[in-house]
């Protein structure tokens, strides 16, 4: 290289004898800087594109979101991401351990993701690490009530899809008054927000009264309280069961359907996967759905849209699903008028 670099200074001496450089040294300095930035080019050229890098924050268990978590992959191929090839994904799971919430967020800003997919009360942990990094909620209860200005204007770091659970916890309960006119006593299995604490449990009574039920709360906030909970709805003569949507309650499905079963409890649960594991009937988004949703949001985000830009979404599809083995199980019978109007029946 020095060999060149000096014969290509002697020969613009040569051939310029009138040039007025006085100091031909900084003819040959020019020629080392502009070889040195073409071969920082060559080699910034050569650098492999940085992959984009998506967190999944679950505050429940990775067993009960399979089909949810593949549906957000699924559109995301379909979208052009292959994972490992042009996307990474880090996956984070609490399985019911809400402390672990803080930790696995703060794992996930320290690994630098574009993009973080999250839950339920998984949100506000992911809101309280970072400020920055963009972050769309695949299923919200009530997102302006702490985590979005508005539907149409998010604002900040955060957009997503609104399950609109306070329309639906009254629907649920006209269904079940519906297929079981006698029942007058209804035990409420809920899980307290961060926002809102007693949110829930307020509008649910409001729908309890309008239909002159009896509402029982069963309020749990860890792992620890479904025993109690169920213990007390036995001894003050509980005659059906609802449930409300938060991840903690889906972490306990297989304790929540025994329950129901034991005694003989007519339910109606927030997910269509209850009554697939065995529940007798659920009116719901499909949550499938509003993940494979939320994979259109990370797009955008990932092609440049800032989250304050993304409206927040509704669900699109609703489903009233009826399972006739649960129902011999207990032994009741759903009315045909209300059968009728099942999205899917399990027989």
């Amino acid at each position: 290289m020095t060999k060149i670099i000096r014969t290509a200074t002697h020969r613009f001496r040569s051939d310029n004898p009138k040039s007025k450089i006085k100091n031909p040294k900084w003819v040959g300095l020019s020629v080392i800087a502009l070889v040195l930035v073409m071969t920082g080019a060559v080699a910034q050229s050569q650098q492999p594109a940085r992959i984009p890098r998506i967190g999944i924050l679950i505050g429940g268990a990775a067993s009960g979101y399979l089909a949810r978590v593949e549906a957000l992959r699924q559109r995301l191929r379909e979208l052009g991401y292959v994972e490992g090839k042009n996307i990474l994904i880090e996956y984070r799971y609490t399985e019911g351990k809400y402390e672990r919430l803080p930790d696995l967020a703060a794992e996930l800003v320290r690994l630098k993701v574009d993009v973080i997919v999250t839950t339920g009360r998984a949100v506000l942990a992911a809101k309280k690490a970072s400020p920055t990094i963009p972050i769309v909620f695949a299923a919200a209860v009530d997102p302006v009530g702490g985590l979005v200005s508005s539907l149409a204007r998010p604002g900040g770091n955060i957009t997503g899809l609104s399950v609109m659970a306070p329309d639906l916890d009254g629907k649920r309960l006209e269904l079940l008054k519906e297929a079981f006119p006698k029942v007058a006593r209804v035990a409420f299995l809920w899980e307290s927000g961060s926002t809102g604490e007693n949110l829930p449990l307020t509008e649910m009574e409001a729908a309890a009264k309008a239909l002159g039920l009896k509402l029982q709360s069963l309020q749990v906030r860890s792992l620890d309280d479904f025993d109690g909970a169920f213990a007390r709805a036995k001894r003050e003569g509980a005659q059906a069961l609802i449930t409300f949507s938060r991840p903690l309650v889906n972490t306990q499905q297989r304790q929540v359907l025994d329950f129901a079963a034991k005694n003989r409890l007519p339910a109606i649960y927030h997910t269509s996967e209850f009554v697939e594991a065995g529940g007798l009937m659920s009116y719901a988004p499909n949550f499938t759905d509003l993940f494979r949703r939320a994979a259109d949001f990370v797009d955008k985000i990932l092609k440049g849209t800032k989250p304050a830009e993304i409206p927040v979404e509704q669900p699109m599809k609703f489903e009233f699903i009826v399972n006739l083995k649960a129902a011999k199980q207990i032994g009741v019978t759903i009315p045909p008028n209300v059968l009728v109007r099942a999205d899917r029946v399990i027989r």
